[in-house]
């Protein structure tokens, strides 16, 4: 059952998820490598599980989606079973606790009738102790920084609207470049520099925020677009017989411009 590279099978015969459950009980009683694993060694199974449900949404492939999320379920699975094996808890009540708590982050749906933000209700719910308190050590920053200031939004710490973290761009844009000497390009404080540089990003983040996109999936968006056109830029440089690495900057911008209007058109 360890992770492979398969590719995408064919539409699978319907199975039930009892199905896929006593699957997962019959593989730890008589599968070597099954029956070994435990929750640590499967935390590495887990990040790359979700990072390849991640690759598939972005690549549109609906066939290649439905692998790796049954492949992200095995693992949802296997934790499952294992904590029913130690007695802590089984799958149904996995599946009860989800239940239970969508309930009570929809009460307009399930409860009162009262629409309430998410964070404000799990603030009611339990104080934490901190604004970070519950977030994964490993969260990546971008998606940390969008998930305290949503946090901070919850209780009421916001923006009215977008031109507040516009305003708050232009002003780290400005600290930033008093640190940049503007003769030379040097740097006049590195220490200062990266924690205005720090302030300038949680600013485009909260920006991001305010206008209703996530920060990490739209730099996800633009690293594809400069790889696709450094590609591109390769190509145009190789059908004139020369080396993009070997050309001045000024020439591979001649190259960047002409890809960027070759996408216009």
């Amino acid at each position: 059952m360890a992770p492979n590279s398969e590719q995408p099978q064919s539409a699978p015969a319907p199975r039930t998820l009892d199905e896929a459950l006593a699957l997962m009980k019959d593989l730890r009683a008589r599968c070597d490598w099954d029956r070994v694993q435990t929750h640590q060694s499967l935390r590495p199974y887990l990040i790359e599980e979700a990072h390849e449900v991640d690759d598939a949404i972005a690549g549109g492939d609906d066939a290649t989606l439905r692998d790796e999320l049954g492949d992200l379920f095995l693992q949802v699975l296997f934790h499952s079973v294992v904590a029913e094996e130690r007695g802590a808890f089984s799958m149904q009540d996995v599946a009860g606790a989800l239940v239970s708590k969508m309930h009570a982050r929809h009460p307009h749906l399930y409860g009162d009738g009262i629409k309430r933000p998410w964070e404000s209700m799990k603030v009611a719910k339990a104080a934490r102790s901190t604004l970070e308190e519950g977030l994964p050590a490993g969260l990546p920053s971008l998606h940390r920084a969008h998930r305290l200031q949503d946090r901070a939004a919850g209780v009421g710490f916001d923006w009215d609207n977008a031109l507040g973290p516009l305003a708050k761009v232009r002003e780290e844009v400005e600290e930033v470049s008093r640190l940049i000497d503007p003769a030379t390009g040097a740097v006049t404080d590195g220490d200062a520099l990266e924690a205005e540089l720090g302030d300038l990003l949680f600013a485009v983040v909260n920006l991001c925020r305010k206008t209703g996109v996530h920060g990490a999936l739209a730099l996800d968006r633009t690293n594809a677009k400069f790889v696709r056109r450094y590609a591109a830029m390769e190509r145009l440089a190789v059908a004139d017989g020369k080396q993009l690495t070997a050309l001045s900057l000024e020439e591979q911008d001649t190259y960047w411009d002409a890809v960027k209007a070759e996408e216009r058109a």
